[in-house]
């Protein structure tokens, strides 16, 4: 798995079109799974603070006790515009619970300090997909980048 530095870094572009399409809208949509096996689709909030992609949750919630459980998370962006102009990204991963309280801390200071107490969690990443419309309109273009095998660029009209 892969830190949101580590992508930058391999695939800038993408990386900052992919950050572009979290920070446009605040809620997003994650699949999580239950502890038989189940998925559960929950909203959550994404942000993308310096080196690392971090979801948050309250204390408790059914999406926390999730991953606490098995971390593997995908995340949907909320385009928040009814065309694909920016792209529709997502994520996939596993989200790994923040215990440090330097990492916490520095999250809260970057972020704004949340209303109460909140599970934080760090998603390393497996996989980033960006599907946009071809400049031409007349194709979709899917961009799906893997740790260690770069971009791949599917084209389909």
């Amino acid at each position: 798995m892969t830190s949101w530095a580590e992508f930058s870094t391999d695939a800038p572009d993408l990386a900052q079109r992919v950050g572009a399409r979290f920070t446009f809208t605040k809620h997003h949509v994650m699949a999580s799974l239950r502890r038989d096996g189940s998925p559960r689709v929950s909203g959550t909030e994404v942000d993308v603070s310096g080196s690392e992609m971090y979801l948050g949750s309250m204390p408790g919630a059914a999406k926390a006790l999730d991953l606490l459980a098995d971390p593997r998370v995908a995340i949907h962006s909320n385009p928040g515009e009814p065309t694909m102009d920016g792209g529709d990204a997502k994520v996939s991963g596993r989200a790994i619970e923040v215990t440090d309280p330097d990492e916490i801390a520095s999250f809260a200071d970057e972020a704004g300090p949340p209303p109460g107490p909140f599970h934080l969690f760090r998603v390393d990443l497996g996989s980033v997909t960006l599907t946009s419309l071809h400049p031409d309109g007349d194709r979709l273009v899917i961009e799906t980048w893997h740790p260690g095998r770069g971009i791949v660029r599917v084209e389909r009209a």
